[in-house]
């Protein structure tokens, strides 16, 4: 019976992680709806400003555009990571942490080698990492992700755009998951800053705008909103893409130990059943011998 105690504890233990697992799926796909509608409502107007921002580009000249569009090989490197507070969410903040490794290691080696590399961390997990490894981190925030907003996420926008605007950084790149949907999460490289403008992306499709007050003062305005939208856009991407892979990864862990308490279920039968026939086999057995 010693076995059927424990085959009995393993089941009434998978049972409550079942019903851990299954309430925190509830509760992210409950947070995935309102980061799903965040990213998709500012979606068309951020690439909106993006493809505007791209046609009249290409008629602007001098130290307007060439604020953001430096042509100098960089030297200085910063690299901004976003992952998440929290865990149990699959391989999100392992594929994050993976790529940064990766650009430090392969791509950028000789100037974080020379100490000119650095990088900006928002996300609990890629900080305690980064911080571990004793990777050049110049600032992290954990806070900001629980609670994101653009007035909130603002400061900081505007913080590593300066590093860039005085000079302190030659290049930007963001390492974050994009929201393609609630099972697929898109690990993206994106270079923020300077901005490329390549031929490739110049549409044939050229619209000639009227301006007021001038093309330089709009395309002035024009070029910081869009690179703010573009981080924002960035840090709801990866809090939505976290909503979903960690409903992903709780409905796996529920239909997992859905399927382990059927396992258990039918080894507990088995056990109990050879149980009962052991005792009947001693019942009649001894029967037997009172008859001799």
């Amino acid at each position: 019976m010693g076995n059927l105690k424990e085959i009995r504890s393993r089941i009434t233990s998978v049972k409550s992680t079942r019903q851990i697992t299954s309430a925190m799926k509830m509760v992210s796909a409950a947070k995935l709806k309102k980061a799903q509608d965040a990213v998709i409502n500012l979606r068309p107007y951020s690439h909106k400003l993006h493809f505007i921002l791209k046609d009249i580009s290409q008629t602007i000249e001098g130290e307007i555009e060439n604020i953001f569009a430096r042509t100098d090989e960089p030297e200085k490197i910063l690299i901004v990571a976003v992952t998440s507070n929290k865990g149990l969410c699959g391989a999100f903040n392992a594929n994050v942490i993976k790529q940064v490794v990766n650009l430090i290691s392969i791509d950028f080696a000789g100037e974080f080698a020379e100490g000119k590399g650095s990088i900006i961390s928002f996300g609990k997990k890629g900080t305690e990492y980064f911080n571990s490894k004793n990777y050049p981190v110049l600032f992290s925030n954990n806070h900001l992700i629980d609670q994101l907003s653009y007035e909130k996420a603002l400061p900081y926008i505007e913080q590593i755009m300066n590093l860039y605007i005085t000079k302190k950084i030659d290049k930007i790149v963001l390492v974050y998951n994009k929201f393609k949907n609630a099972g697929v999460q898109v690990l993206t490289v994106d270079n923020f800053l300077p901005i490329e403008i390549t031929k490739q992306e110049v549409t044939e499709e050229h619209f000639d705008y009227i301006f007021e007050p001038s093309k330089e003062y709009i395309v002035k305005e024009l070029i910081p909103r869009s690179l703010r939208l573009q981080l924002f856009e960035a840090l709801l991407d990866s809090l939505a893409a976290e909503h979903g892979a960690r409903m992903t990864a709780m409905h796996k862990a529920t239909d997992n130990a859905s399927e382990m308490i059927k396992s258990l279920q039918l080894n507990y039968n088995k056990a109990r059943q050879a149980s009962i026939t052991g005792e009947i086999l001693e019942i009649v057995g001894g029967a037997e011998a009172l008859k001799k």
